[in-house]
């Protein structure tokens, strides 16, 4: 039950951080303050664990006909979602949601990959024995 926990609050502080950076390299997605980004991180999570797959199952056929692209699109109407939802959290308009969400998907994968299945922080050894 801790691990659990313990995997959700990583989760969360990741979706947060990735946040931060997309409204670091991206015009048009902005935070107001430190509270407003944890905010934005944690409605984004429970957003993507819930809306997101149905919004994927009901989008299907257009999502294969787009060869997956259509995820995107998906992605960016969840960052438009918590940025109308969250007071302190903006994106204007389509194109800076759509360029923020890849943000936050990079930056969210790439830190991911430090962590194994289960959130426990991993060391990859380079080289050596």
């Amino acid at each position: 039950m801790v691990n659990k926990a313990l995997g959700i609050f990583a989760k969360w502080l990741i979706i947060s951080l990735s946040l931060f950076v997309a409204a670091f390299m991206v015009h048009g997605v902005d935070i107001k303050d430190f509270w407003s980004g944890l905010a934005a991180g944690a409605l984004l999570g429970v957003v993507n664990s819930i809306v997101r797959p149905a919004l994927v199952l009901f989008t299907l056929p257009i999502t294969v006909l787009t060869l997956g692209l259509f995820i995107l699109v998906i992605n960016a109407l969840m960052l438009q979602f918590v940025a109308w939802a969250i007071d302190g959290f903006s994106v204007t308009g389509f194109w800076a949601a759509f360029f923020g969400s890849l943000v936050v998907s990079v930056v969210s994968w790439v830190i991911n990959q430090f962590f194994d299945s289960d959130t426990k922080f991993r060391v990859t050894r380079i080289g050596g024995r």
